[in-house]
């Protein structure tokens, strides 16, 4: 990786757009630390403190901690990760946006001009939605109409400007520039995790053991690292031959390709869903000021929760994490198959003249296409719950609690390999554009 860097500042081209990345994320980091006027920021920073459950502590990590420091950035880049996904659902469930997403640069430059609407629209909703809930109990300093605007209208705005930053990074810088603004939130609690870590299981204890608790943390840390890596990077290679045919008086065709089905298909969007889908109950409960209690809903709650699983003295909080396997395995094959078409790919493999050795085109070739991928999509499942549910179990039996769980590290990793892929790419064509001048 470092290899890489160095040698990509070598060429003024990619050194320009690293700049301009890094100086977009210094930007990023400081809107972060700028206040909504008339935000009381204590009171939301006491009662963060005081929750015992997980449901914004999902959310507050995208956000890099903005959120609990009601910062101008308080919303994230969630709006956006929501509407693109929302979009992507859109496009296989309307013939027309499909039609759109087909259409070349054209119709993917519309299609992100509606999900930059709806980033507006939903960054709204959750804005409007956190000021009325929390405004009356003492989130606001004046909890009047004017007043609740200005704050809708700075978190809205806060929201739009991340987004515009993201897309500028994409232009004119290094990687996704929405998955880098993700990245370097979610790096931005790191320290302040291992520094929770060290006071918790290593400051004040004998040398010994000291020196034993951080091995363990730093082996548990490298080997889910090194097991994301496998997992982003494992993928099925199906053999395709291209059949020779005529074309003039030459004979054209006869290639051997092949297409990768990567073991993770859905990426991290699984578990965002499943984390999602366990914290919304919870969600409204806090902004209804409902979150008490000992009643059968506040016990719902507290299963829901992932703070509550894997714990001894409560072991019958744990049938959430059944539920939360369950939803991971489901939205992993509920995502693949509105993203990846067995049919559409036979068929095209069909009209080039292509086949798979062994299968006939057409129907066979779609039902060997859709097996291989059953298989690879639950392997990919269950290495996404092996690695989400490690720092879940380390959290219930010693407590624990850091932002970086399994969500995290697949998103860190995955966003690292790819920028770097680009990169590399990058470097190559520069040098096959020198090649070819020279």
């Amino acid at each position: 990786m470092f290899k890489t860097l160095r040698n990509a500042f070598k060429i003024e081209d990619i050194r320009k757009k690293l700049i301009f990345t890094f100086f977009m994320l210094v930007v990023v980091r400081f809107g972060s630390q700028l206040p909504i006027p008339g935000v009381n920021r204590a009171y939301f920073a006491d009662w963060f403190a005081a929750q015992t459950g997980d449901a914004f502590n999902f959310f507050d990590a995208f956000t890099g901690g903005s959120f609990t420091s009601m910062s101008l950035f308080a919303l994230g880049i969630t709006p956006y990760i929501t509407s693109s996904i929302i979009m992507q659902l859109l496009t296989i469930a309307i013939p027309k946006l499909e039609e759109m997403q087909k259409d070349g640069e054209d119709g993917r430059k519309k299609i992100q001009t509606f999900s930059r609407y709806l980033t507006v629209a939903l960054a709204l909703i959750e804005g409007t939605a956190m000021t009325i809930g929390f405004g009356g109990r003492g989130l606001l300093e004046s909890a009047t109409v004017p007043h609740m605007i200005v704050v809708v209208a700075a978190m809205t705005a806060g929201s739009a400007f991340l987004m515009w930053i993201g897309e500028q990074i994409t232009e004119y810088g290094v990687g996704n520039g929405i998955s880098i603004v993700l990245l370097i939130n979610i790096v931005s609690r790191i320290p302040d995790d291992f520094v929770r870590l060290y006071e918790q299981f290593i400051k004040g204890k004998t040398i010994l053991n000291g020196v034993l608790a951080a091995v363990i943390i730093i082996a548990v840390v490298l080997v889910t690292v090194v097991f994301v890596i496998f997992l982003q990077g494992g993928e099925r290679r199906i053999p395709v031959q291209y059949a020779k045919k005529m074309q003039g008086r030459k004979m054209v065709g006869g290639q051997s390709t092949n297409i990768p089905l990567k073991v993770n298909t859905a990426g991290v969007i699984p578990v965002i869903f499943a984390s999602s889908l366990m914290s919304f109950p919870g969600v409204i409960a806090s902004l209804l000021g409902k979150s008490g209690g000992t009643g059968i809903g506040a016990k719902i709650l507290t299963g829901l929760s992932q703070s509550s699983w894997c714990n001894p003295s409560q072991p019958i909080y744990s049938i959430g994490l059944l539920l939360y396997v369950v939803l991971v395995v489901f939205f992993a094959y509920f995502y693949t198959s509105i993203t990846f078409n067995p049919i559409e790919i036979s068929n095209n493999m069909k009209r080039q003249g292509g086949f798979i050795p062994g299968i006939r085109p057409g129907r066979p070739t779609t039902e060997y296409l859709s097996k291989i991928l059953n298989y690879i999509v639950f392997i990919g499942a269950i290495g996404l719950i092996i690695v989400c549910v490690i720092p879940i179990v380390f959290n219930g039996f010693f407590g624990a609690d850091v932002s970086f769980g399994g969500t995290s590290i697949i998103i860190i990793v995955g966003v690292v390999l790819e920028t770097l892929k680009q990169i590399e790419s990058q470097m190559l064509v520069r040098y096959y554009k020198g090649f070819l001048n020279d």
